[in-house]
């Protein structure tokens, strides 16, 4: 079993009961059962009409009227907006002068169904920034008293996201999805979704035999321009009265009539802050009308709470950048030291290396020079004994076959031959005009494509079928 002195503390911080003697004599009457002692705790501080329904009662044992409970509802909210004001004075910042607004206790039960429940040790969680001092249930056992099990009326969390994503779809089933964009997850989930992205919570209660519900959920919920308003400005939760959670938050939120609709935002410890609430049927112009006033009057709350975590985020972001910049001027420093001593060192290299290439410079170009003017010396005498092994050139005739040669750079040049010369006779006529300066080349013809190499050399100008006449270009290997 879980040490008493564990479920004080943890009484003492939810109730803010601070007389430890006080809280033991109410634990001990409620056999030390931490769960039921909240309960009986907070359903005694906030009196109405709806709160003579336990929380772990079945959701089909309460009978709901459109009226049956609104004047105590009335008289509930003027005696927690009293109490508001008295307990608010933690991290929350209040809503905008105007805005008619009272804190609503969670049941423990909605707040461990959502942040998890496992046997151990007490687990403290703070939301900040506007939000919400979250005592959570992260590492106790919440026993009975007697046998160290934990609570029949505690939701997992499989169990509230799995309702909260059976509602949605449910309700995408019924009225399409053109609707409200119902997040899929449990309220605790959902309400700290809201606070991070600086938004309120639109809860919408779901009551499946109420008549005025399918109306009120295809002519308003599903209304375009209230959709498109919603979904930009709020974090849409949903839940139907005949689920777990659903059911407990309408004992919360003191729903007396449906359709009911309710506009939240996180407080201090397990509580919200009612913003507004609607209930009965209603038109989208009417919805749109109320949800436009809550936003406008929670406005400076919202954007203050923005501001506050850009700071935030601003303020660390420039000290990772001013650590950043340290380590870069000292490595910089270092950086600097070490690049002057190789410099130096890089001179001294670079100056020996310059000396030995400009005498191998030097040397080579002396032996380029030699060798191009030996090379060139040879080609020339080449190309003149290739001219003369050529000879005359012959006159147009039956036997003459006349060749052009194109080259890569576009230029040609004609010649005449005997049609018995053989095509090496062409080879050295390209070879004695000098005008390519490589020696690895073929000469190809275009149509049919036939290149004319080594083996083919040997052909006369007839046999090759270069006869009476040939074009040939230059192939360069």
């Amino acid at each position: 079993m879980v040490d008493v002195t564990d479920k004080l503390a943890y009484f003492q911080a939810i109730t803010g009961l601070e007389d430890p003697d006080l809280c033991t004599e109410i634990l001990q009457a409620h056999g030390w059962d931490l769960e039921l002692a909240i309960s009986s705790f907070t359903s005694s501080t906030q009196p109405s009409a709806s709160s003579t329904v336990s929380d772990s009662d079945p959701p089909d044992s309460r009978a709901r009227t459109d009226s049956a409970s609104a004047s105590a509802s009335a008289s509930a909210s003027a005696s927690a907006s009293a109490s508001a004001s008295a307990s608010a004075s933690g991290p929350i910042t209040a809503p905008a002068p105007g805005l008619a607004w009272r804190l609503v206790t969670l049941p423990i039960s909605v707040i461990s169904g959502s942040l998890g429940l496992i046997s151990g040790a007490v687990g403290l969680g703070l939301w900040a920034a506007g939000g919400v001092l979250s005592y959570s249930l992260g590492m106790i056992g919440l026993g009975s008293g007697q046998g160290g099990e934990s609570s029949a009326g505690l939701v997992s969390v499989s169990a509230a996201a799995s309702e909260a994503m059976d509602f949605v779809a449910e309700f995408e089933r019924e009225y399409g999805t053109r609707g409200l964009n119902f997040v899929g997850e449990g309220f605790m989930d959902a309400l700290q979704r809201s606070r991070n992205a600086f938004k309120l919570l639109f809860v919408y209660l779901h009551s499946p035999d109420h008549p005025d519900s399918p109306v009120f959920c295809e002519r308003t919920l599903c209304s375009q321009a209230l959709a498109a308003f919603v979904n930009e400005n709020f974090v849409a939760w949903g839940g139907s009265i005949r689920a777990s959670e659903g059911f407990k938050m309408s004992n919360s939120l003191k729903a007396s009539r449906f359709p009911f609709c309710a506009v939240v935002m996180p407080a201090t410890n397990q509580r919200i802050a009612l913003l507004q609430q609607v209930e009965g049927p209603k038109s989208p112009e009417e919805m749109l009308t109320i949800l436009q006033r809550v936003l406008e009057e929670s406005a400076p709350v919202l954007v203050a709470a923005r501001l506050d975590a850009e700071e935030r985020r601003n303020n660390m972001r420039l000290r990772e950048e001013q650590d950043a910049a340290y380590r870069a001027a000292l490595e910089a420093d270092q950086a600097r030291e070490r690049q002057r001593r190789e410099e130096q060192e890089r001179l001294e290299r670079e100056a020996a290396e310059a000396e030995r290439k400009r005498k191998e410079e030097e040397e080579a170009r002396e032996r380029a020079a030699r060798e191009a003017a030996e090379k060139e010396a040879a080609r020339a005498r080449m190309r003149q004994e290739k001219a003369l092994s050529l000879g005359d050139e012959p006159e147009k005739g039956p036997n003459v076959t006349q060749v052009l040669v194109r080259f890569p750079t576009g230029e040609r040049k004609e010649r005449r031959f005997h049609s018995t010369a053989l095509i090496q006779a062409v080879y050295d006529y390209v070879d004695s005009l000098g005008c390519l300066e490589v020696e690895d080349y073929n000469l190809v013809s275009n149509f049919p494509r036939v290149t004319y190499g080594t083996e083919k050399r040997s052909l006369t100008l007839k046999e090759a079928g270069l006869h009476p006449q040939a074009s040939l270009f230059v192939e360069l290997n």
